[in-house]
């Protein structure tokens, strides 16, 4: 079995946009709390890591100073910057925005490190990480540090190679752009189509530049997509071209906004899919990338009814233990939930949907939408790899 980590911190729910945001830090508790009481931090081979700082050099790995120094500020006066992003409706200057923000860079990048100075396969996982939109100089879409890409960064210039798979329902430009003609790190990314959710960008034309140009694969999935085509298109474009790519390690973003209950978004994704979604990672990673494998969370916006069971679900991947969806949510996390917001929570960790698919080389249907944006990625990305866009 894999040595797991798991990068937490209290201190992590200091990143805080402030009652009413979206990016709710309550996500990140009652997660570590469903994970706490469903057994999933008692696995003996997962050993849990503070969450530190990272330091100015690590966030210059992708960050301009000048914005580093424009955040460092924010920090001190309290003021709005809205020429780099922040003090706007999703990036509200709060208290300790460069720290809190630093820090959650700093857990990526310790999750990352624990990855690939292992002796062997090895698991990771950050949480609050995921923040995927942040630019180098500016942020963007709830994200101040663009973590994941600091992370990458740091493992290319270890000498890895990396394929990067978002399965958040938002495109992820920013780790995108971040190493677009970069032949050393593949981006994937599947999200609902951009015509019709922020950022407005991830077509399937997007494929990289220069000597990259096929590094960078884009599924643009209607809205209404549900479990079994979302499945099949994670797996129609991820499994060719990470196998293709040959990474040393394989990181991922489990944005679980793509679930039907989501405020934010119009995909119809259960958490059943979501679970199939992190074991398929769990197969890609052992399969193609030495068992090497660091993910991330990212949005998610029903705080109560789906963050929490979605993302200990992918812990308990990580650990290699999945749990059975079936299994009954404990009494005192939903007693708990119940007391603090009132609402009814789940009762299982099943939504009852599914989690399972047909591939999509088992036959291409030009008449569905899904099957129409997966063939639209993978001709415009495959030909750069060798691949066949129909039978790989």
């Amino acid at each position: 079995m894999a040595r797991t980590v798991l990068v937490w911190s209290d201190e992590l729910v200091g990143y805080d946009f402030g009652a009413g945001h979206p990016m709710a830090p309550a996500r990140l508790v009652l997660t570590v709390e469903l994970m706490r009481e469903l057994g999933v931090l008692d696995a003996d081979d997962l050993e849990v890591l503070g969450a530190p700082v990272a330091e100015d050099a690590d966030l210059l790995r992708i960050h301009t100073a000048n914005y580093v120094a424009a955040v460092r500020d924010a920090e001190g006066d309290g003021q709005a910057r809205e020429s780099i992003g922040l003090g706007t409706v999703d990036n509200p200057v709060f208290p300790h925005v460069h720290t809190a923000s630093a820090r959650v860079a700093g857990a990526t990048l310790r999750a990352a490190r624990s990855v690939w100075q292992a002796t062997g396969p090895a698991r990771a996982l950050s949480l609050a990480g995921g923040l995927h939109h942040a630019m180098a100089d500016r942020a963007s879409g709830f994200c101040v540090y663009n973590d994941v890409a600091i992370a990458i960064a740091w493992l290319v210039e270890a000498g890895a190679r990396v394929a990067y798979v978002d399965l958040d329902a938002h495109h992820g430009d920013g780790v995108e752009r971040a190493f677009f003609d970069d032949d050393r790190v593949l981006t994937i990314s599947v999200h609902q189509h951009p015509g019709t959710l922020f950022p407005g960008t991830g077509y399937p034309q997007d494929i990289g530049a220069g000597t990259a140009r096929g590094g960078a694969a884009n599924v643009a999935l209607p809205a209404g997509t549900s479990d079994a085509d979302w499945l099949r298109a994670v797996d129609a474009v991820a499994r060719p071209l990470v196998r293709h790519h040959a990474p040393d390690v394989l990181v991922t973003q489990h944005g679980c906004d793509s679930h039907g209950n989501d405020p934010l978004t119009e995909l119809e994704v259960s958490v059943d899919a979501q679970r199939r979604a992190a074991i398929l990672m769990a197969e890609l990673a052992d399969d193609h990338a030495g068992g090497r494998w660091l993910a991330t969370g990212g949005g998610g916006y029903d705080v109560v009814g789906v963050v929490p069971r979605a993302w200990a679900h992918l812990a308990a991947v990580l650990t290699g233990r999945p749990i059975d969806p079936a299994t009954e949510v404990p009494q005192t996390w939903q007693r708990r939930v119940t007391k603090l917001a009132d609402l009814r929570p789940p009762s299982t960790m099943s939504d009852g949907g599914v989690g399972d698919f047909t591939p999509f080389t088992d036959g291409y249907n030009p008449d569905d939408a899904v099957d129409r944006a997966i063939m639209a990625t993978r001709q415009a990305v495959f030909p750069w790899h060798g691949l066949d866009a129909v039978l790989d």
